[in-house]
């Protein structure tokens, strides 16, 4: 969008450059957002992390979205991340018994935010992992990234973006074990440690 300098009709001035929102903190996440695998399968993990400003600082109004395959390594193709009641409208939850994949987490008021997912299988020659989509305050356009579990070494020295990116920028898409299927990923948006952001053309 321009503006038009009516009084020098010439001249063509950029439109302002401004922060929107955080406005999707009202209408994108929901109840049970975080707890994507069916209750008590075997193969659920958990994650956890933080979302970081370029300060260091919490971000605490941040979306994080995770998109995942299951252990196979397919990509599920039912419907139900959120179903709603057809008489009210309202939010009835997940089923409990399909595996959609999808994810959406409000960070809290610590940026810290968690989801419980099935352990993702690989897919063709990538090694197994989560795609992540971030949204904040300060961010006019979301971010993606991806979410590499640590458990095969193997895997992640063959898979073909790791592998392009020095050790130190490969860590920051590498999740941290915490034991027992549980998970710390932290994302930080700027600054030291920035995580490894990819753009899809």
């Amino acid at each position: 969008m321009t503006k038009i300098d009516t009084s020098r009709p010439e001249t063509v001035l950029p439109t302002p450059s401004h922060t929107v929102g955080p406005f999707y903190g009202h209408a994108l996440p929901f109840p049970g957002g975080g707890e994507v695998a069916p209750a008590g399968h075997p193969d659920t993990i958990a994650l956890h992390g933080y979302v970081y400003d370029g300060n260091g600082d919490p971000v605490p109004d941040a979306l994080v979205e995770l998109w995942g395959p299951d252990p196979d390594g397919e990509v599920p193709r039912v419907d139900g991340s959120m179903r709603r009641d057809p008489a009210t409208g309202g939010f009835l939850g997940r089923n409990g018994v399909e595996f959609t994949g999808f994810g959406r987490i409000a960070t809290d008021a610590n940026g810290h935010w968690s989801a419980r997912t099935l352990r993702p299988g690989a897919r063709g020659r990538g090694a197994p992992h989560l795609s992540v989509c971030v949204f904040a305050r300060g961010l006019l356009v979301h971010l993606f990234t991806r979410i590499y579990l640590p458990d095969d070494q193997a895997a992640l020295a063959a898979d073909p973006l790791l592998s392009r990116l020095d050790e130190e920028r490969r860590g920051t898409l590498v999740a941290g074990d915490r034991g027992n299927g549980t998970y710390r990923f932290d994302i930080r948006l700027q600054g030291e440690g920035e995580t490894v952001f990819l753009e899809f053309r």
